[in-house]
């Protein structure tokens, strides 16, 4: 597996934010030869949505990054292009416990130069599917969505905490 990086102050992976989830992202393939995202992630009590459970706009906002990170699959720090949520439709299966380790993932459907489709889904611990997720996603080059071209601040390969 390769560690995709993390940012400092992202909601879903920054590591200085205090309310993130602090998601870490890795490039995995399927035993089908399938190239995915990996996420693995333990909500926090400021994640709550009803006592004891991730709240599902965190979970959407996991899923939304997962999904969103697929497509720079293979391109390591400096990245050139990103995905930009057009549309999510989500389901929600079971509910998402605080304080215990789940798993995300999310690929590529179908592309094209300007937009690419994909899904993703969120695991419980025991491989049961927790939530769904399938959007569309337009491919922009950083500067197009910051208004500058420069490398995001606190970007960057952090080692994951034991």
């Amino acid at each position: 597996m390769q560690k995709q990086p993390n940012s400092s102050y992202c909601f879903v992976c920054g590591l200085d934010n205090v309310a993130s989830v602090r998601v870490r992202f890795y490039e995995t393939v399927t035993d089908g030869g399938s190239s995915e995202v990996m996420a693995l992630f333990s909500g926090q009590p400021c994640h709550q949505g009803y006592p004891g459970r991730m709240h599902g706009g965190v979970l959407t906002g996991v899923l939304d990054e997962t999904i969103a990170r697929a497509i720079n699959f293979g391109e390591g720090v400096h990245v050139e292009r990103w995905g930009i949520t057009a549309e999510l439709n989500t389901r929600f299966l079971h509910p998402v416990p605080l304080e215990t380790e789940v798993s995300a993932r999310g690929r590529v459907l179908t592309r094209n130069r300007r937009m690419f489709t994909g899904s993703g889904e969120i695991y419980l611990p025991d491989g049961a599917v927790a939530v769904r997720a399938e959007g569309k996603f337009l491919i922009q080059p950083l500067g197009a969505i910051s208004g500058q071209d420069a490398e995001l601040p606190g970007w960057g390969l952090y080692e994951d905490e034991e």
